[in-house]
């Protein structure tokens, strides 16, 4: 009931227009329609569409624990007040008699791109999949007299949309803040990781494959109690050293790679019992990016 409501206020809207008011509409034409991917790593995905006159549509997904899509509105023109749009799946002029459909309600921000988040984005593609148009509408910010509709054509879309999926379904399952703090564990006396620690130090690893904006990387060695404090400070070295290691046959360079060994320095636990004493024995890396 409630999208036969918004259909037919959106109907009103488009048929109340006055001599004094004008509907401006952007959208490529048919033989203009370029869709492209624009990211294509395991970090990020961006598939982009231009609206020529307007700015660019683009739909972002990242690298993360859970499947995500973003949809944003680059324009050149910045909203000037805050408003709302709506936002309909249309129906091309080859497909008579279909009516439009209700996405989402699009929040306008003042001099702030216009966004919508996972389950409108994922929507507006599948629209698109399908050959509708998704079409936003609004009342202009800067002339009271114009109302303004922008649509994604969805000529050219299908052949570089099955890129992009293949571009998602290849995402790292974790993303930059994921691994940017992560503490390394070992086995007593040793430069030996844990089996955990093995995976976090793989993931890291992966990452850092992937991420060119990487700024610095901090490497903190720790120990436990026993053993002597110089041992323990060498111990603690050698084993930040081996991770430094490990991350420049990665490719990070080893001006970016700072190791501190700090030996039973700031324990974070007792040393009384075997289990407070392996959280002693650590190696925290840190990681910084741009």
């Amino acid at each position: 009931m409630v999208s036969k409501l918004k259909y037919i206020a959106l109907l009103g809207m488009l048929g109340s227009l006055s001599s004094h008011a004008a509907m401006r509409q952007y959208s490529a034409t048919i033989e203009s329609s370029n869709w492209r991917i624009d990211k294509d790593t395991r970090l990020q995905c961006t598939l982009n569409h231009e609206l020529p006159g307007y700015g660019e549509a683009m739909f972002t997904s990242s690298a993360s624990k859970q499947l995500n899509m973003e949809f944003e509105l680059d324009m050149y023109l910045l909203p000037s007040k805050f408003d709302m749009a709506a936002v309909y799946s249309v129906p091309p002029k080859w497909m008579p008699g279909v009516a439009p459909k209700t996405i989402a309600d699009m929040s306008i921000r003042k001099q702030y791109n216009g966004d919508l988040p996972q389950d409108a984005a994922w929507t507006m593609l599948s629209e698109l999949e399908k050959g509708f148009w998704p079409t936003i509408y609004y009342q202009d910010w800067y002339n009271k007299y114009d109302q303004v509709s922008v649509a994604l054509n969805a000529s050219n879309f299908s052949g570089v949309y099955r890129e992009f999926v293949k571009c998602v379904s290849n995402l790292l399952p974790f993303g930059f803040d994921d691994i940017a703090y992560t503490v390394l564990s070992y086995q007593n006396n040793s430069t030996e990781l844990t089996k955990y620690s093995q995976k976090r130090l793989t993931m890291i690893g992966e990452y850092l494959k992937e991420d060119s904006e990487l700024e610095l990387v901090l490497l903190d060695g720790y120990t436990d109690s026993y053993g002597g404090r110089y041992n323990n400070e060498q111990l603690s070295i050698r084993r930040a050293n081996e991770v430094k290691s490990y991350l420049t046959t990665l490719g990070v360079p080893e001006d970016r790679i700072q190791l501190t060994g700090h030996g039973e320095k700031r324990h974070i636990a007792p040393n009384d019992t075997r289990e407070s004493r392996a959280q002693n024995r650590r190696v925290v890396v840190r990681l910084s990016k741009s």
